[in-house]
């Protein structure tokens, strides 16, 4: 939890996803096992950062609608907060996977 203001970090965030989507395609084709490291380390900082973002921005919307639409806005946070994790996981997993 952080008093600070996320909602600028949005954008940065965005692009860090599409860099890292961009990277990993361009991987495919050369290869390169360092290259596919940074983008593994790329992708925990860009989704950590985005789980932060998503959360911050669910309490705002949350906080701002009061609770007469909490049922949809809670299926669509979860969704985003399930993908976040997931990519996070899978993140840690290609990391922790090299060492063999």
């Amino acid at each position: 939890m952080t008093k600070r203001d996320l909602t600028a970090w949005g954008s940065f965030l965005f692009m860090g996803l599409i860099g890292v989507l961009i990277a990993a395609v361009i991987n495919i084709f050369v290869h390169s096992d360092l290259m596919a490291f940074v983008v593994d380390c790329l992708t925990l900082v860009v989704f950590a950062g985005l789980t932060a973002y998503d959360n911050h921005k669910l309490r705002a919307l949350h906080a701002a609608s009061g609770y007469s639409a909490a049922g949809s806005l809670a299926v669509v946070g979860a969704l985003q907060l399930y993908l976040d994790f997931v990519n996070l996981f899978l993140a840690v997993l290609r990391l922790l996977g090299r060492r063999r």
